[in-house]
């Protein structure tokens, strides 16, 4: 029995590496557009990704668990995506800019074609005002990493240069309710207790 990430997400791959989580990644089978174009609350369709993750995942390798993540933005009443290009992250951080952005993200753990667990946290991030050259400078810096992040930032990295004001879970913010998850894995029998 083994610990799957159905996640191609980098960050979520060093944050259970980094807190001991012996795992390997089998990257999803989701179509996140259909599955999206039926649902409008921010947590409702966080859950829906991360548990479509780990079902992918999970009818293919039964015996094993899988762990799906996702994370979903919004901005102004407005549901964001990962930016499809350059120019598109650039339009995103013109959008945000001094604005609150909320972040919801969610795991679920799956077994057998079936989940066994979910959780979603939600953060607020206030984005400072944005002068055109701080966002050329940040994208000649950050892209095409931001490409993979929901809110086009990394707060690893200069994306903590984009906010005045954070409220909510640092792990929720890099995408993963971590804490949760490593509580859900250690009733599980899946790391020590």
């Amino acid at each position: 029995m083994s610990l799957i990430l159905a996640s191609s997400s980098p960050i979520r791959r060093h944050l259970l590496t980094a807190a001991g989580v012996e795992h390997e990644v089998v990257a999803p089978d989701v179509d996140e557009a259909a599955l999206k174009a039926g649902l409008d609350r921010p947590g409702e369709i966080a859950s829906a990704l991360a548990k479509a993750k780990a079902l992918s995942v999970s009818r293919v390798r039964p015996d094993d668990w899988v762990i799906g993540g996702d994370s979903v933005v919004t901005v102004g009443g407005h549901i964001f995506s990962k930016p499809a290009n350059r120019d598109e992250a650039g339009e995103h951080l013109r959008f945000f800019s001094g604005k609150a952005m909320t972040l919801t993200s969610a795991a679920a753990l799956a077994r057998g074609g079936a989940i066994d667990w979910d959780h979603a946290g939600t953060a607020t991030l206030h984005v400072r005002p944005l002068s055109e050259e701080f966002i050329a400078d940040y994208l000649d810096a950050e892209w095409p990493e931001v490409g993979y992040c929901v809110g086009v930032f990394r707060l690893e990295g200069r994306g903590v240069q984009l906010f005045d004001g954070i409220q909510g879970g640092h792990f929720t913010i890099l995408g993963l309710p971590l804490l949760p998850l490593l509580g859900a894995l250690r009733e599980r029998g899946l790391i020590l207790a």
